[in-house]
């Protein structure tokens, strides 16, 4: 065998572990994708248990949000992430958190979840290898930069900008949960146990169970 033939081997070799992380890398991407809608799914259930006593209450002496204001205030975060990542996709109209009935809200943050995902999925379809033979590229993202605010350093889109944006949900779903609680109107049992039963929300998102 000639050093061309021993080079030539090793070539395919290194495609061969290429187009492994390149497969890897989708299936990654697929499934933080399917984790944010399932994210998503979480703040529905919160939604649908909370007791509408609650959705304007103030703790007395509080400046605080109120659970409208925080509610509106994530859908509003999402269509600043969309309008500076994303400004291909059609923003949903922003929701006031002076007026938006708990229904609105729902409604609200349905469809700026399903254009979050949207996103996402193209800022992860971007997939790269390389190999020694040459770089083998995947198809192109239209999102090259996960932009949180005009004040923020973009950052390249890709994991840490899943894990960015169910942090931010995360937060102030745990806040709405607390602030429900100090009012006198804790969310149900059922509702706190069923957000954390991952494999019926996946399911209910349409997917097959977590892998």
């Amino acid at each position: 065998m000639n050093h061309s033939q021993k080079r030539s081997h090793a070539d395919v070799g290194a495609d061969r572990n290429a187009d492994r992380n390149a497969d890897l890398g989708a299936y990654i991407g697929q499934v933080l994708v399917e984790s944010y809608a399932v994210n998503e799914r979480m703040n529905q259930i919160v939604l649908e248990h909370l007791d509408p006593a609650a959705w304007r209450a103030k703790l007395p002496g509080s400046k605080g949000r109120t659970i409208a204001a925080i509610f509106s205030h994530v859908h509003n975060i999402r269509r600043k992430w969309l309008r500076l990542s994303a400004p291909y996709v059609k923003l949903p109209a922003a929701l006031s958190s002076a007026s938006c009935t708990q229904k609105q809200a729902r409604a609200a943050l349905l469809e700026s979840g399903a254009r979050c995902s949207e996103m996402l999925a193209d800022a992860l379809s971007g997939t790269q290898a390389v190999s020694k033979s040459g770089l083998k590229t995947g198809p192109r993202s239209n999102v090259e930069a996960f932009v949180r605010d005009g004040w923020a350093k973009p950052w390249p889109a890709g994991a840490a900008m899943v894990a960015y944006m169910l942090s931010h949900d995360a937060h102030h779903r745990g806040q709405v949960g607390m602030l429900a609680h100090q009012l006198g109107y804790p969310l149900p049992a059922k509702a706190a146990q069923r957000i954390w039963v991952w494999e019926k929300l996946w399911k209910e998102c349409g997917f097959t169970n977590p892998r």
